[in-house]
């Protein structure tokens, strides 16, 4: 079974944010948890480099634009290594070879008859890349999202024959309700489509800094259709020599609300125009919100440098607070405040200090090794279901609910420890049996916690994970079962007081 999951590409007109790194962990905790139910796992992420917002930005700062992409695309691809993003490949929409590949696949879509030359006029915002319908313009004709003024445009363009695949989007959306998650998101995909569509610009004639059109060399592809095309073209030369293709259609595509227009409607469209499935899923994250509780964004100002919270926290820690703080698919604020919070009390005292009472109670009273005896039956059937129920939730996406459930046994293990006293049993010698018992059970209670948070914070869970002695590879697939031996002290995962959490 094989697993294809992908984040959308960045612009690179700007450094990297939180956002960024939202939607990227976003896709990575689910990628580390289908990787550890042992199937062939694919994660993409990567780079925007084409269209206006990129031409405007190496402008603003005097450089060519190749320049511009070749300096923030490396900040991106740092960004990724920071974070612990486990991505098979990293897509530059400049690399040679997807410029051939989408070429090629939009000159199918031409030879298909999907495409005709005209003039197209609009409300258009630079920095979306995108023309507004009059349904998506905010008061005083400015962009919603980036708040600014949007400009009258009119040019040559080739036209997508979007409004021509009305019919078979709403019959992929009534035959496949699940197709865009969470199911808000759905439904404004459905009302927009509902409207009636109509025809796209496929290309700019005014710009220079894009994929040429091969039947019209004087144009460039809209930045869009390159950049939705990464998806596949990726998989055409990111293992040299070997294929791909059946890792298509994808799994889950993962992306932010903003682009939802594109991803829902044009993409599966496109794909459809060039004789291709559309993907199986896409999930609709929503915002993180500065201290103003507005949308975070370079041009607001209002960004958190999520370079600077790993150097000071830990990329586990951030990982962690994203997914506790902002319910995934809704928008929520974030804060340094927020952060600290949650480190405290999650991480350094619930997860932090369970991990460090067992491991330092089996050194002290069970001579540094679980004990081999049977675990606490009640304990264990409260456990039983963890697994399957997360497993459950992450296939919805759910991520914020999945480390929910795993959070609530790491409390119910901490009650354990409450309820147990097992400094009290190691008191009576007659007690010896009981109190093996219940260290065996919590060393296993905190092992089943810990495989199961492995794709939220993987190198934390992985030095703990060699602490209680699970060495072997199969203690640490998701579900596995039978596993012992000796186990080692370790520093406080999350020590509290310190400026470098990591």
């Amino acid at each position: 079974m094989s697993y294809y999951i992908t984040t959308p590409i960045f612009y690179v007109n700007a450094a990297p944010h939180l956002g960024h790194a939202y939607t990227e962990i976003a896709a990575d905790v689910l990628a580390r948890h289908h990787r550890a139910r042992g199937e062939e796992t694919f994660l993409l992420t990567g780079v925007d480099e084409h269209g206006e917002p990129v031409t405007l930005a190496a402008k603003a700062a005097g450089v060519e634009p190749q320049e511009l992409v070749d300096r923030n695309a490396e900040r991106f691809r740092a960004l990724t290594g920071l974070l612990e993003i486990s991505n098979d490949f990293f897509i530059r929409t400049t690399d040679l070879e997807h410029k051939r590949l989408v070429q090629e696949f939009l000159q199918r879509v031409h030879d298909n008859g999907h495409v005709y030359k005209g003039f197209y006029e609009g409300w258009y915002c630079p920095r979306c890349a995108d023309f507004k319908t009059e349904s998506e313009i905010g008061p005083g004709n400015t962009c919603p999202i980036h708040l600014i003024v949007l400009t009258r445009e009119r040019e040559e363009t080739w036209f997508f024959r979007l409004s021509a695949f009305q019919e078979r989007l709403e019959r992929l959306y009534a035959e496949r309700p699940d197709f865009v998650l969470p199911e808000h998101a759905f439904n404004e995909t459905r009302n927009f489509v509902a409207q009636g569509l109509v025809d796209v610009s496929l290309s700019r004639a005014s710009l220079a800094w894009g994929v040429t059109v091969p039947w019209e060399p004087t144009h460039v592809f809209y930045v869009w259709f390159d950049a939705l095309l990464n998806y596949v073209t990726a998989l055409g030369y990111a293992r040299p020599g070997v294929s791909l293709d059946h890792l298509w259609p994808a799994n889950l595509q993962v992306l932010g609300k903003d682009i939802s227009k594109f991803h829902t409607i044009y993409w599966p469209a496109l794909l459809m125009a060039g004789g291709m499935e559309p993907p199986r899923q896409l999930f609709v994250h929503g915002f993180l919100l500065g201290p103003d509780e507005a949308k975070m964004s370079k041009s607001r100002g209002n960004v958190l440098d999520p370079f600077a919270i790993i150097d000071r926290h830990g990329a586990d820690a951030l990982r962690h607070y994203l997914f506790r703080e902002v319910s995934f698919g809704h928008d929520g604020p974030v804060s340094e405040e927020g952060f600290q919070a949650r480190y405290d009390a999650e991480l350094a005292n619930e997860y932090g200090n369970l991990a460090s009472r067992t491991l330092n109670m089996l050194g002290r009273y069970c001579e540094g090794a679980v004990p081999a005896v049977a675990t606490d039956a009640a304990l264990r059937e409260e456990f039983a279901g963890l697994f399957a129920r997360v497993d459950e939730l992450l296939a919805r996406a759910e991520l914020s609910a999945a480390l929910e459930e795993i959070w609530r046994h790491v409390r119910r293990l901490n009650r354990y420890v409450e309820e147990k006293a097992p400094w009290a049993l190691a008191k009576d010698p007659d007690r010896a049996g009981e109190l093996a018992a219940v260290l065996a059970s919590l060393a296993e209670g905190l092992r089943v916690v810990t495989v199961a948070l492995l794709p939220y914070m993987p190198a934390k869970t992985t030095e703990l994970l060699d602490a209680l002695g699970s060495g072997e590879r199969t203690t640490r697939e998701f579900a596995a079962e039978g596993w012992g031996g000796a186990v080692s002290a370790i520093a406080p995962l999350f020590p509290k007081g310190s400026s470098e959490a990591a």
